[in-house]
């Protein structure tokens, strides 16, 4: 193993443990902030996701979000490959997908202009440490290269490092939302 992948591991490792502590002591509002960005931009196409595990819960935003213009979430496709965005609506019917998200029964794929990104830790500079499949990062770099998209971390203010061991091909985030607050990026 290489000297960057054990620094990830052991990255990842520590932000589960903080993640899974602000999970069991979350309270109710995690995505207040989120619904209050995502309200100054109503009808541009949006990608959220369905939260997995211990993951902060964006769905009351993408709930609000999706009554004002097109909520989409991510669908794995295939090892090595970038995510297609399906729409969602809250009533939508929903099968087991990839990892155990939930994905629209009925596919109906948009490209977001917005897309929301899970992750296990950020840093202040727009780093984002995911779980190591470079499925955002694919993804941010293909909608990116066509027009102008921002990506929009989501997690528990918990999961901030100082410093994560990133690489050439990592995508960075361009706005971070925690339960608390947004936060600018400082590049």
């Amino acid at each position: 193993m290489d000297d960057l992948q054990s620094h990830k591991d052991a990255a990842r490792k520590a932000a589960f443990k903080r993640r899974k502590q602000a999970f069991e002591s979350a309270a109710p509002g995690q995505s207040a902030y989120l619904s209050e960005f995502l309200a100054g931009y109503r009808g541009v196409p949006v990608s959220g996701f369905m939260p997995i595990r211990t993951e902060i819960n964006p769905l009351p935003a993408m709930a609000e979000a999706a009554a004002h213009g097109p909520v989409a979430v991510p669908v794995i496709q295939g090892a090595g490959q970038p995510l297609k965005f399906s729409l969602w609506e809250p009533d939508s019917e929903m099968i087991a997908g990839a990892f155990g998200a939930k994905i629209p029964a009925v596919d109906r794929f948009i490209e977001p202009e917005i897309v929301i990104v899970p992750m296990v830790a950020f840093d202040g500079a727009g780093g984002r440490l995911g779980y190591g499949g470079g499925f955002y990062d694919r993804t941010l770099e293909t909608l990116r290269n066509k027009r102008a998209t921002l990506a929009v971390g989501f997690a528990f203010s918990a999961q901030a490092a100082e410093e994560l061991p990133l690489e050439p091909t990592d995508q960075p985030l361009d706005l971070m939302i925690t339960e608390n607050g947004i936060r600018d990026i400082k590049r």
